[in-house]
C-alpha cells in the first residue's frame, strides 16, 4: 500500500482538521495503512510537502477545506499520483460534487480504496484552481465571508451575500472569447470548473470538471430586491433559467471590468482583474467513490 501523507490544516473551519486527525488516524491503524501527518503552516507550506511527498513516492491526503485543496491540486497538475481527500472545511464544494462525504472515517476509506478520476485544473493568471472563479458581486461577497471566521456553512455565505448587497453598485464587464468582445452591465462574472460554490450554491448547474471547457456565467443588471429574490434559486441551479443571467463555454476567457475588483477561486484572493483564464484539460488525479 503507498504510504499515505495527511496535510492537515490546522486554520480550517476553527480547527476541525486537528479535531477528527484521531478519527481517521483510528481508521488507517486499523486498516494497518502507513501514514505520516503533517500541519501545514499555509498555503504555500501545503503545496510543498504535497509536491515532496509525490516526489518520494508518497500519497498526499489533504485534510482542509477548498483553499487548501485547490492549492494543492493546482501544483499537483500533471502529475501521476492522485490526490485524496477529506473536506473539513466550511465549503466543502469539490468534494460535494464529487461524492466525497464529509464524515472522515467515511472519506479516509475512499482514499484506500484507490478509485481516482481524471478532472480539469482551471488557471488564471497563471495561479490555478479547481473549482470556481469569480469576480464582482461574488468576489466581494466572498471576501467578506473570509472575514466572517465564527460562521460556518450556508450561513456564512448568506450573511456575506447580504452584507455586499447593501452598498453594491453594478459595474461594467468585459469579456473577451477568441476574436469576440462581449460586454455588459451587472453583479458577477463566474468563470466555473465545478458546479457549485459557497457551500452548496449551484451557480453553474451544468458544469462538469472533465469537458475541457468553463461554464461562464454572467448576471446583468437588475434592481436589487429581484437580486435578492433570486438567491434561493442559485442553491438549486434554477436562477439560470432568469433573463438576466447568461451562460456560455469556453476554454480560454480574458475578463476585465471598468473597476478594481479582486478574483477569488477556492475561496482564495489569487489574482485581480483584468484576468486572462484557461482550462488544463484532466490534468489532476483525485481520488473518489466509484460511482462519482
Amino acid at each position: 500500500m503507498q504510504p499515505l501523507v495527511l496535510l492537515a490544516n490546522p486554520s480550517s473551519s476553527g480547527g476541525r482538521a486537528l479535531k477528527v486527525l484521531p478519527r481517521i488516524e483510528a481508521v488507517l491503524d486499523q486498516r494497518r495503512a502507513p501514514f505520516r501527518v503533517v500541519r501545514t503552516k499555509s498555503l504555500e507550506h501545503g503545496v510543498a510537502q504535497a509536491l515532496a511527498a509525490v516526489d518520494a513516492g508518497e500519497l498526499p491526503v489533504v485534510v482542509s477545506g477548498d483553499g487548501m485543496l485547490g492549492a494543492i491540486g493546482g501544483a499537483m497538475a500533471g502529475a501521476e499520483t492522485p490526490l485524496g481527500l477529506v473536506p473539513v472545511g466550511r465549503g466543502n464544494d469539490l468534494a460535494r460534487v464529487l461524492g466525497i462525504p464529509e464524515q472522515p472515517e467515511a472519506a479516509i476509506e475512499i482514499v484506500l480504496a484507490g478509485h481516482s478520476r481524471a478532472i480539469d485544473v482551471g488557471e488564471v493568471n497563471g495561479k490555478r484552481f479547481l473549482g470556481i472563479a469569480s469576480a464582482g458581486f461574488d468576489s466581494e461577497a466572498n471576501r467578506r465571508a473570509n472575514e466572517a471566521r465564527l460562521m460556518r456553512g450556508n450561513l456564512v455565505y448568506a450573511y456575506a451575500a447580504l452584507r455586499t448587497l447593501v452598498g453594491w453598485k453594478p459595474a461594467r464587464f468585459t469579456i473577451a472569447i477568441g476574436t469576440e468582445r462581449t460586454r455588459f452591465e451587472g453583479y458577477s462574472v463566474v468563470v466555473a470548473n465545478n458546479s457549485a460554490y459557497g457551500g452548496g450554491m449551484y451557480v453553474a448547474p451544468d458544469a462538469e470538471l472533465d469537458d475541457g471547457e468553463f461554464d461562464l456565467v454572467t448576471i446583468a443588471k437588475v434592481g436589487k430586491l429581484r437580486f435578492l429574490g433570486n438567491l434561493p434559486k442559485v442553491f438549486k441551479g434554477t436562477h439560470v433559467n432568469n433573463a438576466e443571467v447568461r451562460v456560455v463555454r469556453a476554454s480560454r476567457i480574458g475578463l476585465s471590468a471598468s473597476r478594481p475588483f479582486a478574483v477569488y477561486a477556492d475561496g482564495e484572493h489569487l489574482t485581480d482583474l483584468p484576468a486572462d483564464l484557461r482550462v488544463i484539460p484532466r490534468a489532476l488525479r483525485v481520488l473518489v467513490p466509484p460511482a462519482a
